[in-house]
């Protein structure tokens, strides 16, 4: 187990400097047309597929770094150069996350790399858990599935919604209530393949911000899958599903975690990553203003009013790192989060990633108002961190319980 450290060794510099270049010559000259095109932006994956950004390889690298600390890299540098183009790139990483936190081996082999294709053939993943009436509250989840002994399939029925990449992606992941007695406990993550009958993509959302990376609903229609691509399989399934019941019988017991909360527990860290990221591209371009701007016959920063918000962004920034880093650290470590430090983590730096970038904006004054100049498309997409994977308010809920041990509503 690595010791903690504030210090990049060697080779993770190398490979941060690495995906700062991709980020900076090949991301951010793409990411005004393609926010304007609403569209994802097939050409930069595959660049960064051919260069090995968009693969499998690259992230499990990331994932099984010894000190936490190679995926909030990654995902910092890459929304750096602009969250909707990272957030195309980075999207299938949810799924495939979906299936290394509740999949077998064989599962894990067979399906993760179809998510990703190949550099000429490039593919992407969904991961579908929110339903229009059970975004926070998962508890009210629709989507049914069903297993079908004689056939040995499942057959699932639904609408899921503000799936990335959902009804455009080579494989999706799909939550579904497969015991409805057991609430949350009731629920487990299938994996549809490829051109299965019956899914289809239902309405694409046009957003706010993050507009490169593709959003939509997703519609299950009887849609019949094998019986091995229930994640995990079906005799851990009833082994916990029996539990699940013998606790409710007995009136009480160790929790038992659902599907979905396994896969956002796990991508929390990296969401406020993807914040940093963002937060520190508004920072550097205010700065930078600021030093160059001239008014009244001194540079802007000047201005103790000025200076002092940079002070304030760049402190918050890096407050805001050293709390991903921290939760990502004691992930890899096995440290439980006795304090929710996953969620403090997110809640902090999606936080940040709103204010840091609305004051860039104030900074550069009218022209942060215009397209002319990056921070107001980084303003737009700040706002999706404080709501996706699970807002600020179900964070709060989450770092609340876990530190009073009681049930806050």
């Amino acid at each position: 187990m690595a010791e903690f450290t504030m210090e990049l060794n060697d080779d993770q510099k190398q490979v941060r400097d690495w995906i700062h270049g991709f980020a900076a010559d090949v991301i951010r000259p793409a990411a005004a047309e393609w926010d304007e095109r609403e569209e994802t932006p097939w050409p930069v994956i595959q660049e960064a597929a051919k260069v090995g950004i968009y693969s499998l390889d690259f992230y499990a690298q990331q994932f099984f770094d010894p000190t936490g600390l190679g995926i909030p890299m990654a995902m910092e540098e890459l929304f750096w150069g602009d969250a909707g183009i990272a957030l195309s790139i980075v999207g299938t990483g949810l799924a495939a996350i979906g299936v290394v936190a509740n999949g077998t081996e064989e599962q894990i082999g067979t399906w993760i790399p179809q998510m990703y294709g190949t550099p000429d053939d490039v593919k992407v993943a969904a991961f579908c858990s929110s339903e229009p009436d059970a975004g926070s509250d998962v508890g009210s989840m629709r989507t049914r599935a069903v297993y079908d002994q004689a056939k040995d399939e499942w057959v699932l029925n639904g609408t899921k919604t503000w799936a990335t990449n959902g009804g455009i992606a080579n494989v999706h992941i799909v939550v579904a209530v497969v015991d409805p007695e057991l609430g949350t406990k009731g629920h487990a993550s299938f994996i549809v393949p490829p051109n299965t009958p019956g899914l289809s993509q239902g309405q694409k959302f046009k957003k706010h911000g993050i507009r490169a990376s593709h959003t939509a609903e997703v519609v299950l229609e009887d849609v019949r899958i094998p019986g091995s691509c229930l994640l995990g399989g079906k005799e851990k399934l009833d082994e916990r599903l029996a539990r699940a019941h013998e606790r409710a019988r007995s009136g009480g017991g160790e929790r038992v975690k659902n599907a979905a909360m396994a896969t956002f527990e796990a991508s929390r860290p990296a969401v406020g990553a993807m914040a940093v990221g963002t937060a520190r591209a508004a920072y550097e371009v205010a700065l930078d203003y600021a030093k160059t701007r001239t008014q009244f016959g001194r540079p802007i920063i000047d201005n103790q009013g000025v200076a002092f918000q940079l002070a304030d962004m760049r402190t918050q920034i890096d407050a805001a790192r050293l709390l991903v880093w921290r939760a990502s650290w004691m992930a890899v470590a096995g440290r439980p989060f006795t304090s929710a430090e996953g969620s403090m983590s997110k809640l902090f730096a999606s936080e940040v990633a709103k204010k840091v970038t609305a004051q860039a904006v104030q900074i550069l004054g009218g022209n942060g108002f215009t397209r002319e100049y990056p921070v107001e498309r980084m303003h737009r997409d700040s706002a999706i961190y404080t709501i996706f994977e699970g807002t600020s308010e179900i964070q709060r809920l989450v770092i609340a319980r876990t530190i009073s041990d009681m049930p806050i509503r």
